[in-house]
C-alpha cells in the first residue's frame, strides 16, 4: 500500500474494525486516577497502564492488529520485523501464540537481554546491522528474497489502528478527560489515539510529548531540522524520522507537541516506581514528565497520561532511582575536613544521630597528601528526608568547626 492510499484508509473506523478483529487477544489495561500525581501536578490525572500489556508495552496491539489481516499464504511464510525492543517482542509473543513462523531483525549492538526476552517469546532473532536503518535494510531484504510479510513498528495503517483503541478505552473508562498525553517516537501511537479520541469525543485535546534530544515530529510537522541524536533514558522514543502515514493525522488531530529534558524523564521513571509502585520506561514516563516540566499547560484539567510501556533494564532503573534521590538531596556525601585524634568521628556521626540523617557509607582516609599530617578526611553518605534537611545536617556540622564539601556519591 503506498502511503496516500495509506493515508486514505487510516481512520476512526480503521480503528474500530481492529479492535473488532483483535477482540479478546490483548489486554484490555487498567485506566485509573493518581491521587498523588494529582496532588504534584496541579492537575487530576488519570494513568493508562499499557506496562501491563503483553511483553510488557503497547507495541503487542498493532502487531495482533496487522498479524490478524494476513492472508493464509503469508501467515505460512511467516513475517519479520525490525526493532530492538517492545515491537520485536510484540510481534514475537503474537506470533508465536498464532503458529505464524517470525523473522525479527535486531541491530547488533541491542542489548542480550531484549534478545533474550524476544527469542523466549518465540521469535527467530537475527542481529543485522549497526543501527536501527540498517536493521530496516536487512529486513527489506528479507522481504524480498524469502517471501516474508514486514510488520512495521509504526508506519503501516494495521499497527496505528491496532494502537488506537487505547484512545476508545480511556474515554470508556474516563469519559470527562479534558486531555490525552501520549509519547511519540515514530508517530504511530498517538495518530491511532487522535482518531478514536477525537470521533468518541471531538472537543478532547490530544498532546504529544518527545525527547527534548529527538524532536522527529516537531521537525516533520515544522520542516524544521532540529538535530536527533545523542543519549536517551527514553530509547524507545529515540527516532530521527516520524513516520510518513502518521504525519497528517498528527498535523490535523494534534494539538500542541511538547519536548522534555532527560532530568524529568528520570524524575517521571522515579515517581513512577516509589509513588504509583509500577515500573515505567523511558518513553513510558514521557508524559508525566511533560506535566511536570510543563505544568502550565495542564493545570485545573482531568489529564490522562499514556504509560506506554515498561521494559526499562533493571540497571538503568536502578541508576535512575539512585540519580533522583541524589538530584532531590535525599542522598549525598559530605565530605569532611577533622583532626586526627580520637572522638572526630565520633563527633559527625553524633549530629547525623541527632538530626535523623541516616548514614549509609564511611570512608576514613589519613594519607592524603594535601592534608596535614595531623588531619584526616571523612567521606560520609547519608540519607536525608528533602534539601533542607540535608541543609540542616551540613549546617550544623559546619557550625560545630568542621568544613566540608558535597560530593555526588555516584561519581567515583
Amino acid at each position: 500500500m503506498n502511503s496516500v492510499a495509506a493515508e486514505n484508509s487510516l481512520s476512526a473506523a480503521s480503528v474500530r474494525a481492529a479492535r473488532e478483529r483483535t477482540h479478546g487477544q490483548f489486554i484490555v489495561t487498567p485506566t485509573l486516577p493518581h491521587p498523588a500525581f494529582s496532588q504534584l501536578t496541579g492537575c487530576d490525572v488519570v494513568v493508562k497502564y499499557e506496562n501491563m500489556q503483553h511483553s510488557g508495552a503497547f507495541k503487542a496491539r498493532g502487531a495482533i492488529a496487522r498479524l490478524t489481516t494476513l492472508l493464509p499464504a503469508q501467515r505460512e511464510a511467516g513475517v519479520v520485523a525490525m526493532s530492538a525492543g517492545n515491537h520485536a517482542q510484540g510481534v514475537a509473543f503474537h506470533a508465536a501464540r498464532l503458529g505464524i513462523p517470525a523473522t525479527i531483525v535486531m541491530p547488533k549492538g541491542t542489548p542480550f537481554e531484549k534478545v533474550r526476552k524476544t527469542s523466549g517469546y518465540g521469535g527467530k532473532v537475527e542481529l543485522e546491522g549497526e543501527t536501527f536503518a540498517e536493521a530496516a535494510e536487512a529486513a527489506q531484504r528479507m522481504v524480498r528474497e524469502r517471501g516474508l510479510t514486514l510488520i512495521h513498528p509504526f508506519d503501516d495503517v494495521d499497527v496505528i489502528s491496532g494502537q488506537g483503541v487505547i484512545g476508545s478505552e480511556m474515554l470508556e473508562a474516563a469519559p470527562d478527560l479534558d486531555m490525552i498525553v501520549v509519547p511519540i517516537g515514530g508517530g504511530g501511537l498517538i495518530a491511532g489515539i487522535a482518531l478514536a479520541a477525537k470521533a468518541a469525543k471531538p472537543g478532547i485535546r490530544i498532546v504529544g510529548v518527545e525527547a527534548e534530544l529527538y524532536p522527529a515530529m516537531i521537525n516533520a510537522l515544522t520542516q524544521s531540522n532540529r538535530p536527533c541524536a545523542g543519549a536517551t533514558v527514553a530509547e524507545g522514543i529515540a527516532v530521527r524520522d516520524a513516520g510518513p502515514i502518521a504525519i497528517p493525522v498528527v498535523r490535523a488531530l494534534v494539538k500542541e507537541i511538547l519536548t522534555v529534558s532527560e532530568a524529568n524523564i528520570e524524575r517521571a521513571i522515579s515517581l513512577y516506581a516509589t509513588l504509583a509502585k509500577t515500573v515505567a520506561e523511558g518513553a513510558g514516563a514521557a508524559p508525566l514528565a511533560a506535566v511536570l516540566e510543563h505544568p502550565e499547560k495542564f493545570k485545573g484539567r482531568r489529564v490522562g497520561l499514556v504509560l506506554s510501556g515498561g521494559n526499562i533494564d533493571a540497571r538503568m532503573l536502578a541508576s535512575v532511582l539512585m540519580r533522583d534521590l541524589v538530584r532531590s538531596g535525599r542522598i549525598l556525601t559530605l565530605v569532611v575536613e577533622l583532626p586526627d585524634r580520637p572522638g572526630s568521628l565520633a563527633a559527625i556521626a553524633s549530629i547525623c544521630a541527632e538530626l535523623g540523617a541516616n548514614v549509609l557509607e564511611v570512608s576514613h582516609s589519613r594519607f592524603a597528601l594535601d592534608l596535614a599530617a595531623s588531619a584526616a578526611r571523612l567521606g560520609i553518605t547519608i540519607e536525608t528526608r528533602d534539601q533542607a534537611h540535608a541543609a540542616q545536617v551540613m549546617e550544623r556540622i559546619r557550625a560545630d568547626g568542621f568544613a566540608l564539601t558535597v560530593r555526588n556519591p555516584i561519581e567515583t
